[in-house]
């Protein structure tokens, strides 16, 4: 009797620590960024998420979380990204990702902020409390697209 309540207790467990489709999108949009604008010819990928917090407003959702990254064996030029082999001993970027999105049915976002850095610098530290206050006051500075010049 003690294993199928084992069992179900994990599963349950399980299931709640399972991350939302929104969630699931930010560290995609992560990834892409890191991937796009990194000097590095290889390829980053996801090892882990911590401090998911998604809440809902009458504006829409708001999803803040702090991804773990490491460095890959896979080339960006390359049609194969699934995969890859983590490389040891280099870069393991943190990133903190604050992404607002609205109610409709496909959600689109509506303000982001995402800021990566070296998860080994002393300074990190200084970094991950600025990003969380800027995340909480919902003042992201990394718009989305550049304002309009001036008419």
């Amino acid at each position: 009797m003690r294993f199928p309540l084992a069992l179900c207790l994990g599963l349950l467990a399980m299931a709640a620590a399972s991350p939302s489709p929104l969630q699931r999108r930010v560290v995609r949009e992560v990834l892409d960024y890191v991937n796009g604008r990194s000097s590095t010819q290889l390829l980053f990928k996801e090892q882990a998420v911590e401090g998911a917090v998604e809440r809902e407003d009458p504006s829409g959702t708001f999803v803040q979380l702090r991804v773990s990254l490491v460095q890959t064996s896979c080339k960006k030029r390359t049609q194969q990204r699934q995969n890859c082999r983590t490389l040891e001993n280099r870069r393991k970027p943190t990133c903190l990702a604050c992404y607002k999105f609205d109610n409709s049915s496909v959600p689109k976002v509506l303000d982001k902020y995402q800021n990566c850095g070296p998860s080994h610098q002393l300074a990190v530290k200084e970094f991950k409390h600025r990003d969380e206050a800027e995340c909480r006051a919902g003042r992201p500075h990394v718009p989305t697209r550049p304002p309009p010049p001036p008419a």
